[in-house]
């Protein structure tokens, strides 16, 4: 009994919370441990590949540079499954439907379980063309497969505990993501060095090393989920089925960024083909850690969009107009400032990031260096594209949301892929970057000032 009214007690604070706190005050409490959540889980596939550079080799570090659109996808369902459930459970709650937010979150986790255990088949079963297809070579062939076999082991793992994390991150227990985060990337990093110089087991270590942070990550959140006080929605044996309805509401929301994953993913294959051809193995390696300081920004700003999406989500369940415009504000202001600062540090100081992954190979050092500076050129409009996606999505806007992630990867990027290096070879490959940022940037400036005119609408619908 005390359980239940100690339960029903902080649903009432979060809800009292997120309809009346101040909302700069709430975005800056959700946003300290989301932001050292996703950052230190980004921390977690850098140490990676610098444990894997300094300890192993370039040609290593270019082996596991190729499994990334794997792990992208890998992502991509995590994604999928997460965020659209936890949309979903924040709409609910805004719209006092706990039972229905607790079926949602039942719901998902078999959804989890089920696209957990048919990626990780599929992946082992077309593992070698997957490999091949993705830029592998005979020079990194056995470290991307050696690092690959162990990884997908894992998957269940890993979509577990990114998607339900998520889902407390929805339910406004911020803090514990980010402990959730602390405790899998924390224990990476300590297993890491143990493994690949300790034990002497390379590119191996660094993924047995992943996949049991990856468990951790996955017990904690279910612990959070099963027996935790603190949980205000619970995973129930009955509610443990396929709903169809809300299958559907989260496949909806969480589609967009699924196929900015799915996108990415491809890219980034065609990417690493293109770089082969124009740049050699070590080229990949110099992707791989362009791509590792890259996602150190992005995550900065998913941590915005973590802190303010169950504020929007649960302000549009509750038709609270204003209160969706300062969260949405806040996070362009902030996004940018964020996107723009990191600009400025990596056009000052590019070699000195370089020699953080690798200080052994010249030739890397200055192919990444270049590329570098080339492919963050266009940084500054990065920030508001990824907090705009994400405010699409949050308020049910999911084609919208789909179109503004994928119109980068695929209308903009991916034709200049094939054209750009005709005429400049490798710089032609760095530069469709920053053209496609801009090109993104214009369609999805557009939009957001369309859906910001449209928002008072959502007042007018509920009084008439």
């Amino acid at each position: 009994m005390f359980s239940i009214i100690h339960t029903f007690g902080r649903f009432m604070n979060n809800i009292e919370e997120l309809r009346e706190a101040s909302v700069g005050r709430l975005m800056l409490k959700y946003f300290i441990p989301a932001f050292v959540g996703v950052f230190v889980n980004a921390l977690h596939n850098i140490v990676d590949r610098i444990f894997i550079g300094q300890g192993v080799g370039a040609e290593a570090l270019s082996g596991v540079s190729v499994i990334f659109p794997i792990m992208l996808v890998m992502m991509g369902f995590g994604m999928l499954i997460g965020i659209g459930t936890g949309v979903y459970v924040s709409i609910n709650m805004g719209r006092k439907q706990m039972d229905r937010a607790e079926q949602t979150l039942g719901t998902g986790f078999v959804l989890m379980i089920i696209v957990s255990v048919l990626f990780t088949v599929v992946t082992y079963i077309f593992k070698v063309p997957i490999l091949l297809s993705f830029g592998s070579t005979q020079e990194t062939f056995q470290y991307a497969n050696d690092y690959l076999d162990i990884v997908v082991a894992g998957t269940i793992f890993m979509i577990v505990g990114f998607s339900l994390n998520n889902v407390i991150r929805s339910e406004g227990n911020a803090r514990i993501a980010m402990i959730s985060m602390l405790l899998s990337s924390v224990t990476n990093l300590i297993l890491d060095p143990i493994f690949i110089f300790g034990l002497g087991m390379g590119v191996k270590g660094a993924a047995y090393a992943t996949v049991i942070s990856m468990f951790v990550l996955m017990a904690w959140v279910l612990f959070h989920f099963l027996w935790s006080k603190r949980a205000i929605i619970k995973l129930r044996l009955k509610n443990l089925g396929i709903d169809w309805r809300i299958v559907w509401e989260i496949i909806a929301i969480g589609m967009a960024p699924f196929s900015m994953q799915i996108a990415s993913s491809f890219v980034q294959g065609l990417l690493n083909k293109q770089l082969i051809g124009f740049g050699g193995d070590l080229a990949v390696g110099a992707m791989g850690i362009i791509n590792s300081v890259v996602s150190l920004v992005v995550m900065a700003i998913v941590a915005l969009n973590m802190a303010s999406q169950p504020i929007i989500g649960f302000n549009y369940g509750a038709k609270s107009v204003e209160r969706i415009k300062d969260a949405l504000r806040i996070s362009l202001i902030a996004a940018t400032l964020i996107s723009t600062g990191a600009f400025v540090f990596i056009e000052l100081f590019p070699g000195l990031i370089i020699r953080v992954f690798n200080n052994d190979s010249q030739t890397l050092y200055e192919i990444a260096s270049r590329g570098l500076r080339i492919f963050v050129m266009a940084f500054p409009f990065v920030g508001y594209q990824v907090v705009a996606s994400n405010f699409f999505q949050a308020i049910g806007k999911a084609g919208l949301s789909m179109f503004a992630t994928l119109f980068r990867q695929l209308f903009a990027l991916l034709p200049l892929l094939f054209i750009m290096p005709g005429f400049f070879k490798i710089d032609g490959i760095w530069m469709s970057f920053p053209i496609s940022d801009i090109l993104a940037a214009i369609v999805v400036a557009f939009l957001l000032y369309r859906e910001w005119k449209r928002l008072p609408e959502i007042e007018k619908n509920t009084a008439e």
